[in-house]
């Protein structure tokens, strides 16, 4: 296949041909970055989120609830954790959690 496109692509000698070549992935490329990506961006799953609270209500105020299990009823006040302004709750030096 790929002896088939060179032997189809204008002009004659090795410098003409990968100029040719160039040119052309490079088109392709754009293509697919302004065109294809775009269009398609809306329909692939990465951006859909959701997160629920109280009552399974995506965006509802309030922590969580005592009603859903195994979980807890909100999230700690970061000031009671005993940690400064600039301390970090874990490790940057390993990848592994903090026992609990």
């Amino acid at each position: 296949m790929y002896a088939w496109i060179w032997r189809k692509l204008p002009f004659d000698g090795v410098v003409g041909k990968l100029l040719t070549s160039l040119v052309l992935i490079t088109g392709i490329l754009a293509l697919f970055w302004f065109v294809v990506f775009p269009w398609a961006e809306p329909l692939l799953p990465f951006d859909d989120v959701q997160v629920t609270q109280d009552g399974g209500v995506p965006g509802a105020p309030g922590g969580a609830g005592v009603d859903d299990p195994g979980v807890g009823t909100g999230t700690p006040d970061p000031r009671e954790s005993g940690l400064g302004d600039h301390d970090l709750p874990y490790s940057t030096t390993t990848d592994n959690p903090l026992p609990r």
